[in-house]
């Protein structure tokens, strides 16, 4: 991970340039030689449960490349050490994401098997990775030349509905938590389920406040527009949304209209830019919308004749290859926030390994450079890409461990127990 920090007499010359005589690749290699870069999300902690089962003896997370399986049909990893440095990768929040199906009990203790296997792995690579719990520890790891190693909880259903499994969850380091999935919690509405509680209700905006109390980052990725709009309403912190993109450029109810970007920035909040395909590209999704038509018709007129049936999608597919989009998607997303609300709002949250596409050239986590090369030849300056990098979601942190600070007096929000 030495990569990580370099500050080489090249690197240093690089950023001494007067701007109008570096190239775009210079500027860029210069901001993420000061600010490596932060991301939101990644989910390779659910890649080890699904390949693995959580066993990591035999597991070389230096070089993940090797790792496709044919007869299972998955692809090889996105994310590994070795293209980790490559792409001046220093800090990352790794998803410990359970499925929203599972019951709540049984979410909870999938959710805590997943924090010990995150925190295993780290152990694991203690000269390239650190465990961090806040902000001065992400700074201590660069110094270090370490990749600095965070967690956050994707979905309130690994909470049980309880404040107090919230509070324990904070305990032993998860440091946020998306407050739905794909499905509804009984407190809290998601963008992909049919409304039930109209946003948050009573008792999540006691989530949102007991997160704040603690210094728990709330998460708006995957909500209902309702949910964001009553999350920022109660917050008195900044919030995130830690890989979620402009719904004004992809219509996806997952994502963020030009309202909810208002209300952040007003917040002080964060959007770290997603790199799926079906998030980032409206052509994309309007391919999904299609297929999932054509799907039902083909079902429909195959009724008896699963093979008939299949055969025929894939003839259909073979026909109408989907429209995945390029890196230069991604920095349209970033350019339009960052015009709406401001370069300081903005932030990545690529989603590696979460999801089975990327964008053609964000592959894999050596692919940053490439982006901020991409910005930088669209006129964003080294500071603006600096907190891009890092510099916006480090700001959002600092902030809501302040917020917390201020408020450690506090007493705990109680919530009666259930059963």
């Amino acid at each position: 991970m030495r990569p990580l920090l370099l500050a080489s007499a090249a690197l240093l010359t690089i950023a001494a340039a007067p701007a109008a005589t570096r190239s775009p690749q210079q500027i860029a290699e210069a901001a993420l030689a000061n600010a490596p870069v932060f991301d939101g999300h990644n989910d390779v902690p659910e890649q080890l449960r699904d390949r693995r089962k959580n066993l990591i003896d035999g597991f070389d997370f230096n070089d993940t490349t090797n790792t496709a399986d044919p007869a299972t049909k998955k692809a090889a990893m996105m994310t590994d050490l070795k293209r980790a440095a490559a792409g001046h990768l220093g800090a990352q929040f790794w998803s410990v994401y359970v499925s929203a199906d599972l019951p709540e009990p049984q979410a909870v203790q999938a959710t805590l098997e997943q924090i010990d296997l995150t925190k295993r792995l780290v152990a694991k690579y203690p000269a390239a990775m650190q465990l961090c719990m806040d902000s001065a520890c992400v700074t201590s790891a660069w110094k270090a030349h370490k990749l600095a190693s965070l967690m956050g909880m994707e979905g309130g259903h690994s909470i049980g509905g309880s404040l107090a499994v919230l509070r324990q969850m904070y305990a032993i380091g998860a440091r946020y938590m998306t407050l739905t999935h794909f499905k509804n919690t009984a407190w809290a509405d998601s963008a992909t389920d049919a409304p039930k509680s109209n946003g948050l209700t009573p008792f999540g905006k006691q989530v949102v406040r007991e997160m704040q109390r603690l210094g728990m980052l709330v998460d708006l990725s995957h909500v209902a527009e309702k949910t964001m709009m009553d999350a920022m309403e109660v917050a008195g912190a900044p919030v995130i949304f830690s890989h979620s993109n402009a719904r004004a450029l992809n219509d996806h109810p997952r994502n963020a209209s030009d309202a909810v970007l208002d209300r952040l920035k007003a917040n002080g909040g964060v959007i770290m830019v997603n790199f799926y395909p079906g998030y980032v590209v409206g052509d994309t999704r309007a391919w999904n919308i299609r297929r999932a038509a054509e799907k039902a018709r083909i079902d429909t007129s195959h009724i008896g004749d699963p093979d008939g049936a299949k055969a025929e999608l894939a003839r259909w597919d073979s026909a109408n290859p989907v429209p995945n989009g390029s890196i230069t998607d991604v920095a349209n997303q970033i350019d339009y926030i960052a015009k709406r609300i401001g370069a300081e709002h903005v932030g990545l949250g690529g989603d590696m390994d979460g999801i089975e596409s990327t964008v053609v050239g964000m592959e894999d986590v050596s692919k940053y450079p490439a982006l901020f090369t991409e910005l930088a030849r669209r006129g964003w300056s080294q500071a603006d890409l600096e907190n891009l990098a890092s510099g916006n979601i480090m700001r959002v942190m600092k902030a809501a461990e302040a917020y917390a600070a201020a408020h450690k007096g506090d007493a705990p929000i109680e919530s009666a127990v259930t059963f």
